[in-house]
């Protein structure tokens, strides 16, 4: 049996996807937690307090614990303003354990973690989620940095971590050239997906009385090319044009934003068909994903996507664009559409393909669900096993 820490500082893996900082590190976080913890592992998940109500230690199950731990005040703050917790964060991790191997979530948590593992004499396994461009690059290029010290961070951990988790091939290569990061020690653990609670509805779409709709979800921020989104909707003719829901919220760090899509909206006139629904919990985002039409990934970048993964699961065809691991995630022309353009007619044609060809859409739902089949989340934990396994000692794992 291991004992593993998930470092996760910035934001608790319990949140619901969408809603503020929480995003698809929080899925992956947890659902691998679960897995490692049902197969025998002591798993801890720390996190920053930001509640005052939040107890020491919350029981999530069997052998899996979240920590709420004091670092800065005991409230949200903007994701920039965790630059400032690190090292209060560190020194409150280093009272705790003991563990076989520390896995850091985020470059944040690298940075309060990596010096602990060090002293500790314990192995130290960084994951990214997303990794930061210079604020002259394209969007494409990267995520921008919410606070000043993250690419001299995110470079640091990637050369001096034991061991570095990539989420795709696409985010393991911009570690590599990008980060410097050994390709030695870099292990590409793809994500996994709950077949069961992402399901096919139990109609097919054309006979769904609801009126059609396309789905974004995601965190409300310019990467994640919301406004494409909205453009390409408005390029679809009337006569078939679906409505668009948007799942998700905008962090502190991008109030506003909101607000700017919804005058986006109302000068394409499409203000009445654009619905922003707000984050919602796992079971209303599965329902929301298996009654749409069509599912739309529009970001600028992406490490992996995990939303086409929900989609494919619950059978339903995705428009993505071509960046970064949604390349990936989604194998065009066999589970779904990928453009490499970011012109709105060019996706405005692909969605209309997809309303208006039956047999196209089906046939690439089909073929997502089954692949969605293949990726459970015990494999992907699997995989993080042999990475810790290949670092910490026989006895630990005995």
């Amino acid at each position: 049996m291991l004992r593993i820490a998930l470092v996760c500082l910035h934001t608790s893996p319990a949140d619901e996807p969408g809603s503020g900082d929480a995003g698809g590190m929080n899925v992956v976080v947890l659902h691998q937690a679960q897995a490692l913890a049902a197969m025998g592992h002591d798993v801890e998940i720390i996190t920053r307090r930001s509640t005052t109500t939040a107890p020491p230690v919350l029981a999530l199950g069997e052998r899996l614990r979240l920590r709420f731990v004091d670092a800065g005040p005991a409230e949200p703050a903007a994701k920039g303003d965790h630059e400032n917790f690190i090292d209060e964060f560190s020194h409150r991790l280093s009272t705790l354990g003991p563990y076989d191997v520390i896995h850091s979530h985020h470059w944040f948590s690298g940075m309060a973690a990596l010096p602990v593992a060090r002293a500790r004499r314990v192995p130290h396994v960084q994951s990214f989620h997303s990794i930061a461009a210079d604020d002259s690059t394209p969007l494409s290029d990267g995520e921008r940095s919410e606070s000043p010290g993250r690419m001299a961070g995110e470079s640091w951990l990637a050369r001096e971590s034991d061991a570095v988790i990539a989420i795709s091939e696409a985010e393991a290569h911009t570690i590599e050239t990008r980060l410097g990061g050994s390709p030695k020690r870099i292990t590409v653990v793809s994500p996994g997906v709950d077949s069961d609670l992402f399901a096919p509805a139990a109609s097919e779409p054309a006979s769904n009385p609801r009126v059609p709709y396309a789905v974004v979800a995601a965190r409300l921020q310019p990467l994640k090319g919301l406004d494409l989104a909205i453009e390409a909707i408005a390029a679809v003719s009337p006569e078939i044009r679906p409505e668009l829901v948007v799942s998700g919220d905008a962090s502190a760090d991008f109030d506003g934003y909101v607000d700017e899509l919804s005058r986006l909206a109302e000068l394409r006139g499409i203000g009445d068909v654009v619905h922003f629904i707000g984050p919602q919990s796992r079971e209303a985002l599965a329902e929301l994903l298996r009654q749409a039409r069509v599912v739309l990934i529009p970001s600028h970048s992406e490490t992996y996507g995990l939303v086409a993964l929900e989609a494919a699961a619950s059978r339903v065809p995705v428009v993505a664009a071509a960046s970064g691991g949604l390349r990936e995630a989604v194998i065009d022309g066999v589970t779904g559409i990928v453009l490499d353009s970011r012109d709105p007619q060019v996706w405005a044609q692909a969605i209309t393909r997809l309303i208006s060809d039956g047999d196209e859409a089906k046939a690439l739902s089909m073929k997502a669900r089954e692949r969605a089949e293949t990726l459970s989340w015990s494999h992907s934990a699997e995989a993080l096993l042999r990475v810790y396994g290949g670092l910490v000692s026989p006895l630990a794992i005995a």
